[in-house]
């Protein structure tokens, strides 16, 4: 639990503990085109274990155990995404066994997805950091992160 000492109160200068309350309650990510974001995006989103909670004309979105990922395009989005820009670089997952993480990108680059810094795959995160970088079409990026063992 997160801790802070009180200034400014009468307990000040007693330790107290703060309960969490900044989960992530859902993302929503704009895209060109739904119908590609859906194939690819979509599709790794249900790898790990999301379930679509519900479509409309341009988006659709996917429940996770909590937090909830929203997928929209429409005439609000400008632009392409550009991951080197400010904003949003990558989305991280928690992925599973190495031997998962290694299955669901196989799966992927059959899906459009691309593997990043395949030269340095499966450790590009460094020693002991076992996962996967895809990049769909879109220029989005996913990290898949093995469980450690």
């Amino acid at each position: 639990m997160p801790r802070f000492r009180c200034h400014s109160c009468p307990f000040r200068g007693l330790e107290l503990i703060r309960t969490p309350s900044g989960r992530l309650h859902h993302l929503e990510i704009w895209v060109p085109d739904y119908v590609a974001a859906k194939a690819s995006l979509g599709w790794l989103f249900e790898e790990l274990g999301y379930r679509v909670a519900g479509e409309w004309d341009h988006g659709g979105s996917w429940q996770g155990a909590g937090e909830y990922l929203v997928l929209e395009a429409g005439p609000d989005v400008a632009g392409p995404h550009t991951r080197r820009n400010a904003g949003l670089n990558h989305l991280a997952f928690q992925a599973g066994t190495p031997s998962n993480v290694e299955a669901i990108t196989a799966a992927a680059l059959d899906h459009g997805w691309m593997l990043m810094f395949g030269d340095k795959h499966p450790f590009a995160g460094g020693p002991g950091h076992h996962a996967a970088y895809l990049e769909n079409a879109d220029g989005f990026e996913v990290e898949l992160v093995a469980d450690v063992e």
